[in-house]
């Protein structure tokens, strides 16, 4: 590992840290450390990290801004590589707007609602990246980003780069073909917007941020929505008639605010949300006979 390590320092491709932990990298400021840690400085930094990667035949995992995401408390094995500063530009031509993965979803909904541009209002409040809102579908407010994308350049796990459109990413409720179909990352999105009047879309981002501000719990860290709705239910509702809000384990928490959150309460270690995760399933089971599945991505050394 160490001679990957200097070979990934000598090339010159952005941040390259030996140990980190990963608990500087996720929302919920949980998780242990990578063996080696990159943030290319570019698309073609992240290119060649991935073959240097694959000429040593080491493990690698890519991540966003670690919102969504559960990281074990051992860490992750091999190489995570990040994606942030140096894959966070865009560029807007007309209503087409192309974006890199590391780009922060509330910055660019931010930016883009000042130009008068509609499309994104619903990602007012989402704390993570392009990359993973793609992944993951992500939505709120009625809408998600299977509305606006129109094609994704996407990292395979092989170490291939293809471009899919909205009909081969095959969206569905928080997921894409991305999750386990095909695996692969989002490095970079085309997206399709609508020309609007710059006060009403300022208007409904900053109603979404209100809403989202006075229902959940950002004043503690935490990975966002832990469990898929299981629709027509939705999960915080089940969570709260089942009288589980505010009961914790270790330093996990079910929010006092929404049923759906976990938060990092003080000290809390990735077995105190797995454990809470299972008592949550296990519970709701047992007085609704609804299992529920998480909609936080778990990874890492079991």
């Amino acid at each position: 590992m160490k001679t990957l390590f200097n070979e990934l320092t000598e090339a010159n491709i952005g941040k390259v840290l030996e140990n980190e932990p990963l608990a500087k990298h996720t929302t919920i400021k949980i998780g242990g450390p990578a063996d080696i840690y990159v943030e290319p400085n570019s698309t073609d930094s992240l290119c060649k990290t991935i073959e240097i990667i694959k000429d040593k035949n080491v493990k690698w995992t890519v991540i966003g801004r670690g919102s969504n995401l559960l990281v074990a408390d051992k860490g992750i094995e091999g190489v995570v590589i990040k994606l942030g500063a140096g894959m966070d530009d865009f560029d807007l031509n007309g209503e087409i707007l192309t974006v890199g993965g590391g780009c922060s979803v509330i910055r660019l909904a931010t930016i883009i609602s000042k130009k008068g541009l509609s499309g994104l209002e619903f990602a007012s409040g989402i704390p993570g990246s392009i990359g993973g809102a793609v992944y993951m579908n992500a939505g709120a407010h009625g809408s998600d980003m299977s509305n606006i994308v129109v094609k994704a350049r996407i990292l395979f796990n092989d170490g291939t780069i293809q471009w899919l459109s909205n009909e081969e990413l095959d969206f569905s409720y928080r997921t894409s073909i991305l999750q386990e179909k095909r695996p692969g990352i989002c490095i970079e999105a085309v997206l399709q917007l609508k020309t609007g009047e710059k006060e009403d879309i300022v208007a409904v981002m900053q109603k979404n941020k209100d809403y989202r501000r006075d229902t959940q719990p950002w004043n503690y860290p935490c990975a966002g929505s832990i469990f898929r709705n299981p629709l027509p239910n939705y999960a915080g509702q089940l969570v709260e008639a089942a009288g589980l809000k505010g009961y914790q384990l270790g330093g996990a928490k079910i929010s006092e605010m929404h049923g759906n959150f976990i938060v990092n309460a003080g000290g809390a270690t990735a077995q105190d949300v797995l454990d809470l995760i299972a008592f949550v399933k296990k519970t709701i089971l047992e007085k609704y006979d609804i299992r529920m599945e998480t909609e936080v991505e778990i990874i890492g050394r079991n």
